[in-house]
C-alpha cells in the first residue's frame, strides 16, 4: 500500500477516534478500508483495454466510458477531477450495501452524521455481512430496516474514483447517465442538502444525455433511454403515492395495533398496484428486486422526491445560455444561501 494511502487511512481512523464511539470507529474504519481496497486494485483503463484477456463486453463498455468521460469534460465543461481513468473488478454484485432504518410508525429515516459528508440517511458497508449485521441491530431495536446494494457512488472529488465493474452491468443508456451524473457531483456539493445535490447532478445528467443523444446517439439508444426513464418515473410515482398514504396514516392519533393493521393493508395495496403496473409493461421485471427485499417504512423512506429541483436547475441552465460551467457558477452562488433561500435563488438567478 502506498504511503499516501496509509496516511489517508490513518487520518480517517484518528478523526473517527476523536469524534465517535467505538461502533462509529469500526464503521468509519471499514469505510476507509473498503475505499482504499478499491483504489489499490484499480488498473488504468488503457492497460485493461490492452490486455488480450479482457472480456469483450467489458472492453466495449470501458471504451464507452472513455468517450462519455471525454464528452462530459470537453463538451459539457465539467471539471476534471481525475476520476474514471482506472477500472476495478469489484468481484461482487454491489460495491456497497446501504442500510436504511426507520421507526415502525414513521417513514422518516434515521440519520447518521460524519465528517465531510455531513448527515446522511443511510449507512454504507463494503461487505454485505457487515451491512446485514448492522441491520439486525436496528431490527432488534424495533425499526423497519431495508438493505440494498448500489453499483456506483462519488467521493465528491476527494479521491480519483475508478470505474467499477458493477457500473458496467447497466444498459448503455444507463451507463452514459451514470458517468455524467457521478462526474457532476464533485462540481458542486452542499452538506446536508440531498435534494439540492441530487437535483443538480440529475439536471446535468438530463442535459448531458440530451446532448449526447443529439450528437452521438442512435434511434435505438434514444428509444431504450426513453423507455427506461418512463418506467423509472412510473415506479417512483407508485412508491411516492404509498409513502404519502403511510404519512397520512401516521399523522393520525390511532392505537398502535390499528396503525399496524392499516399499514399492512397499505403495503399489500402497493404490491397489487405494482402487479398491474408490471403487466402494463408486458411483464418487465426490472423492479422485482425492490419487492423481494420487502416494502416497509425504511424502503419507502429511502424513496423521496430528491429530484424536485431539477426543473429549477434546467431553467437556470437555459438562463445561463445552456452553458454548464456558468450553471455551476450560478448554482454555487445559490448554494451559499441558507437552505430556505436556495430554491428561490435558483428561480430568480
Amino acid at each position: 500500500m502506498r504511503p499516501a494511502r496509509v496516511a489517508l487511512l490513518a487520518g480517517v481512523v484518528a478523526l473517527a477516534v476523536t469524534l465517535s464511539a467505538c461502533s462509529e470507529v469500526r464503521y468509519l474504519v471499514q469505510a476507509a478500508g473498503g475505499q482504499l481496497d478499491l483504489l489499490r486494485r484499480a488498473r488504468p483503463i488503457e492497460d485493461v483495454l490492452a490486455d488480450p484477456t479482457t472480456d469483450a463486453e467489458v472492453r466495449r463498455k470501458l471504451e464507452l466510458v472513455e468517450r462519455v468521460r471525454a464528452f462530459a469534460i470537453r463538451e459539457l465543461g465539467l471539471p476534471d477531477h481525475g476520476s474514471f481513468l482506472k477500472y476495478v473488478d469489484v468481484g461482487r454484485p454491489a460495491v456497497v450495501w446501504n442500510v436504511f432504518s426507520a421507526p415502525p410508525d414513521s417513514v422518516r429515516l434515521r440519520t447518521s452524521c460524519f465528517p465531510v459528508a455531513g448527515c446522511v440517511s443511510y449507512r454504507g458497508y463494503f461487505h454485505e455481512a457487515d451491512a446485514r449485521a448492522y441491520a439486525e441491530t436496528r431490527r432488534a431495536a424495533g425499526d423497519d430496516v431495508s438493505v440494498g446494494g448500489v453499483s456506483a457512488y462519488s467521493t465528491l472529488g476527494y479521491l480519483k474514483d475508478p470505474v467499477l465493474s458493477t457500473m458496467l452491468s447497466s444498459s448503455d443508456a444507463g451507463l452514459i447517465r451514470t458517468v455524467i451524473h457521478e462526474l457532476a457531483h464533485p462540481a458542486l456539493y452542499v452538506k446536508d442538502d440531498t435534494v439540492f445535490n441530487e437535483s443538480f447532478a440529475t439536471a446535468i445528467e438530463e442535459a448531458g444525455m440530451a446532448r449526447w443523444l443529439k450528437k452521438y446517439g442512435t434511434p435505438e439508444l434514444a428509444d431504450a433511454d426513453r423507455l427506461a426513464q418512463e418506467r423509472a418515473s412510473a415506479f417512483e410515482k407508485l412508491l411516492l403515492q404509498t409513502r404519502g398514504e403511510l404519512e397520512t396514516l401516521y399523522a393520525q392519533e390511532l392505537p398502535a395495533a390499528e396503525v399496524q393493521t392499516r399499514k399492512a393493508a397499505i403495503l399489500q395495496t402497493l404490491n397489487d398496484r405494482y402487479a398491474v403496473l408490471k403487466a402494463s409493461w408486458g411483464g418487465y421485471a426490472g423492479y422485482d428486486g425492490w419487492f423481494t427485499r420487502g416494502a416497509d417504512n425504511a424502503s419507502l423512506g429511502a424513496v423521496a422526491a430528491y429530484a424536485t429541483l431539477v426543473p429549477d436547475f434546467l431553467a437556470l441552465l437555459e438562463r445561463s445560455g445552456d452553458d454548464i460551467p456558468t450553471l455551476i457558477r450560478d448554482a454555487a452562488e445559490c448554494a451559499e444561501r441558507p437552505g430556505a433561500e436556495r430554491q428561490s435563488c435558483l428561480r430568480s438567478g
